[in-house]
């Protein structure tokens, strides 16, 4: 009998999804626990392994939509011997040749031209504007091309000329394009509606010096990162200066839940990354137990993961606060909106040198305002407005919060 390929359940509340790139062809041989196709659904791009080894015949093509344990494969099982074991490499091996990085692998055309292997987001785009991948310029880790490669291909060719049937005129180019969302764009613009229609939203600012943190991460920065592999970056200080401040006024990441104010007495903070799939927030769980060392190397982990399509349903469950930082794209000013069910959301900014006021003299400082949007239902403007000096206070002075004194 042949093996199924289900659809697996891969998060509470995602009941189905869409097969954006299928990684084996009709037909292959595959291993048990080999990776077999893509599934996006609303909150992040899933692998799906092969659930035994055997000929691999695909019932659902890709880009259909399919729903949580319905069939898309078949698998007939095989016996096959085992994949030979890796070999050492000859001993006159150069450390050179050792150290290269191996290339990703890529398909070749019958007129010997290699095909680049593609991102999901970007296999959608090649297919509906009918463009040959081979002629595309890949900007991604281990040579992927990325949806900007393909939308900065299509700018740059004309476009298409279309004729006028009964006047003879000149070409005109096209005007538009239209394109299908994607599950987890749908996802966004639904929850951002949903944000906007049931909040009662408002927005208080701040501003902190971050001279303090910019000569603690210069003075350490080096050393930081050969003990423990990570950069050291700002979103660590926020994120233990908001655990301070929620400590200090603890209904900032209160949520409401039906007649109930619900206060978590945990820190799951969660950190937005843009993806070429759109904004996600995936969650760092537990902050007040992890050490400055392991917040930045979470916060790697999951923004790598996330851009590079591996996040997890579980990444993005759940989380008491979220922090946004607008500016690492140069945004000066903004006003972040929640993430129900949770109350508030910080933005952080650029940071720009300004003329400011210190002991009745004016000094140049390097400045970024700062955003609290909260539930107005829930969090009074006194509680919003302290919180935020708490956070300006602590990354104004980071040895006193380092310290927790």
């Amino acid at each position: 009998m042949p093996i199924e390929v289900k659809v697996p359940q891969i998060g509470e509340s995602i009941q189905e999804g869409v097969i954006a790139r299928w990684l084996k062809k009709n037909g292959d041989l595959v291993r048990r626990d080999e990776p077999l196709l893509e599934l996006e659904t609303e909150k992040a791009t899933t692998e799906l392994p092969a659930p035994a080894t055997g000929i691999l015949t695909i019932s659902i093509p890709e880009g259909k939509t399919v729903r949580v344990g319905s069939t898309v494969a078949n698998i007939e099982e095989k016996n096959i011997p085992a994949a030979p074991a890796k070999t050492e490499a000859p001993k006159h091996t150069s450390a050179v040749a050792k150290l290269e990085p191996a290339k990703p692998a890529v398909a070749t055309a019958a007129d010997g031209r290699q095909v680049p292997p593609l991102s999901p987001a970007a296999r959608v785009m090649v297919q509906e504007k009918g463009i040959d991948p081979r002629e595309l310029s890949p900007s991604g880790r281990g040579g992927v091309v990325m949806k900007e490669d393909v939308l900065a291909h299509h700018a740059e060719k004309p476009a298409p000329a279309v004729v006028l049937p009964s006047t003879g005129g000149p070409p005109t180019p096209e005007r538009e394009t239209r394109v299908r969302m994607t599950a987890v764009r749908k996802r966004i613009a639904e929850r951002l509606l949903q944000s906007r229609q049931t909040t009662a939203a408002l927005t208080t600012f701040n501003e902190a010096d971050m001279s303090a943190v910019m000569e603690l991460r210069a003075q350490f920065k080096e050393k930081f990162e050969k003990k423990y592999g990570v950069s050291l970056g700002f979103m660590g200080f926020f994120l233990k200066a908001c655990m301070e401040a929620i400590r200090a006024y603890p209904v900032i990441q209160s949520r409401i839940d039906g007649e109930d104010i619900v206060t978590p007495h945990y820190f799951d903070f969660g950190v937005a990354v843009s993806t070429e799939k759109g904004l996600m927030v995936p969650v760092i769980r537990d902050c007040d137990h992890l050490s400055f060392a392991d917040i930045e190397k979470r916060i790697t982990d999951v923004a790598k993961r996330a851009r590079d399509g591996k996040i997890r349903p579980d990444d993005l469950a759940g989380g008491t606060f979220t922090i946004t930082n607008g500016g690492v794209f140069g945004s000066m000013m903004s006003t972040p909106i929640l993430n129900p069910p949770q109350s508030a959301i910080l933005g952080m900014h650029a940071i720009q040198k300004r003329p400011v006021v210190i002991n009745d003299q004016i000094a140049i400082r390097p400045m970024m305002y700062l955003a609290l949007t909260y539930d107005h239902r829930l969090i009074d403007g006194r509680e919003a407005v302290l919180f935020l000096v708490r956070v300006k206070e602590c990354i104004e002075k980071p040895e006193r919060m380092l310290l927790e004194v």
